[in-house]
């Protein structure tokens, strides 16, 4: 399969890059840990000015129609910046599953207030017990049984849950299920959960392909400042071979997190595989440029000034978000080794059906 983005997926790109380098910098990143709840209403507004919002909604809900493939550099971008907003789960996450469910007014009602920036979505992981901006969200997407419920916040119980990211905020989550807010039951809420579970864990290694060239580039730009035996660091054979290394795992991982991005648009067979690949070498290959970056600052990257450790927090999230790197090569090894999910081999993938 020959895979590259249009001109128009890379203008995209390129516009989106620019609007969070004004807009996302990271002493606003820094500025928002020290808020209450650790979210901007008035970024989030002009983030759906250029549509980010509403990428996947469909147009007839006043959103732009496009598919992950479109959303794929977007998100690279969002790690590129450490911007910790909800776009994966609202975005990315809750805005196609509204629309694929079968529930439609609630789709008529929530479709275009995402894609205006006027609602926030928290979706329960089926990985973990912990909800990620429950506590800014204005609908909550909650499993109970066998059954998806759409809750309001004021009809939930939030609990606070401590986080080692103060760009996160955790929330266990307790509510009444009712039947009029049951978006789908059985194995329909269970297709769901699982493509909402595979948009997430794709959209996490998507910012973590990003997450890892910051690190790399801040690393480089490090090795060519900092002097010993009176030349930079950076000429130093065993530093070059570091960069490198990363660079190598950075390229392998974003061809993992293309083929993802495609496999999720297309919904393919071998979609979850591909998934978990994605996110276990852009999961390994961000953390190895957390990692490797820390040695290469030395003393000075376990510092508060620094703004390494942004980024290296954003790596150690991420990681954890949407299924943990163990988790996912758990998943992969049930697919190649116990026939658990469809695999590709060689290139090849198997029909539907």
């Amino acid at each position: 399969m020959e895979f590259d983005f249009t001109e128009d997926q890379r203008l995209l790109q390129e516009t989106v890059r620019e609007f969070l380098a004004g807009e996302c910098p990271v002493e606003h990143v820094r500025s928002l840990w020290e808020t209450e709840t650790g979210r901007s209403p008035e970024f989030w507004a002009k983030l759906a000015e250029i549509g980010v919002p509403g990428l996947l909604v469909p147009e007839e809900h006043g959103g732009l129609g496009m598919d992950e493939i479109d959303f794929a550099l977007v998100l690279v971008e969002v790690g590129r910046a450490a911007l910790a907003e909800p776009v994966v789960p609202t975005a990315v996450v809750a805005a196609p599953l509204l629309r694929e469910s079968a529930h439609l007014a609630l789709a008529e009602t929530w479709l275009p207030r995402i894609a205006a920036g006027e609602a926030l979505v928290a979706v329960a992981q089926a990985t973990s017990p912990l909800v990620a901006d429950a506590h800014v969200a204005d609908l909550l997407i909650l499993r109970s049984g066998d059954a998806l419920h759409a809750v309001p916040r004021d009809a939930a119980r939030l609990t606070f849950q401590p986080s080692n990211d103060p760009s996160q905020k955790l929330f266990t989550v307790e509510f009444d299920p009712q039947e009029d807010r049951r978006i789908a039951t059985g194995a329909a809420a269970d297709r769901l959960e699982a493509a909402a579970l595979d948009r997430g864990a794709f959209a996490c290694a998507a910012q973590q392909i990003g997450v890892c060239e910051q690190l790399i580039e801040m690393s480089v730009d490090y090795t060519t400042q900092r002097k010993q035996f009176g030349v930079p660091i950076g000429s130093f054979q065993a530093v070059k071979h570091l960069v490198a290394d990363l660079k190598v795992a950075l390229e392998y991982a974003r061809s993992h997190v293309e083929r993802a991005a495609h496999s999720v648009a297309r919904d393919t067979v071998t979609r979850s595989v591909d998934v978990s690949m994605a996110k276990v070498s852009a999961g390994e290959a961000a953390l190895e440029a957390a990692r490797i970056s820390l040695q290469v600052h030395g003393a000075l990257g376990y510092t508060w000034e620094q703004d390494l450790h942004v980024w290296m927090r954003r790596a150690w999230t991420l990681d954890l978000a949407w299924g943990s790197t163990a988790w996912h090569r758990e998943r992969l090894a049930a697919a190649l080794f116990e026939d658990a999910l469809p695999a590709a081999s060689f290139g090849f993938s198997p029909q539907a059906g």
